[in-house]
């Protein structure tokens, strides 16, 4: 799992957040908190994009060389800096066995079924919900 430096910014009702190793990639919330997390969000959605469209995921900048760059000075100035966990998606699936409670697969399925979405998909998508919040 990889750290990326994000930006939070703003005042009580309106923060936003942003990502010095993503230009462009923003979001924004009522609560810091909730701001760090549709932050999350965007960035999970972004590397999705860069995956899919074949562009090379930088690896996380470290925090010295943002906060010693002055094309940074603006965005720091009054800013948060927090790190953001992220499970890169590497774009290649791969087979795995895993053994599940036959009623917990009954229920996933369903759930699956219910969002349109195959097992793999839905456990897949779990999965990345829960590293975010690790």
């Amino acid at each position: 799992m990889q750290h990326y430096i994000a930006f939070v910014h703003g005042e009580p009702g309106a923060y936003g957040i942003s990502f010095p190793d993503f230009p462009g990639c923003i979001s924004a919330g009522g609560t810091v908190e909730e701001a760090v997390s549709q932050g999350i969000e965007a960035l999970h959605l972004h590397l999705e994009g860069m995956v899919e469209d074949g562009t090379p995921v930088p690896a996380p900048s470290a925090v010295e060389a943002i906060r010693a760059n002055p094309e940074f000075a603006e965005e720091l100035d009054g800013a948060v800096v927090t790190l953001v966990p992220v499970v890169t998606p590497a774009g290649k699936p791969l087979r795995i066995n895993v053994s599940l409670d036959e009623a917990l697969v009954a229920q996933i399925d369903k759930a699956a079924e219910l969002a349109g979405v195959t097992r793999s998909g839905f456990l897949a998508d779990a999965a990345r919900r829960a590293l975010r919040v690790a």
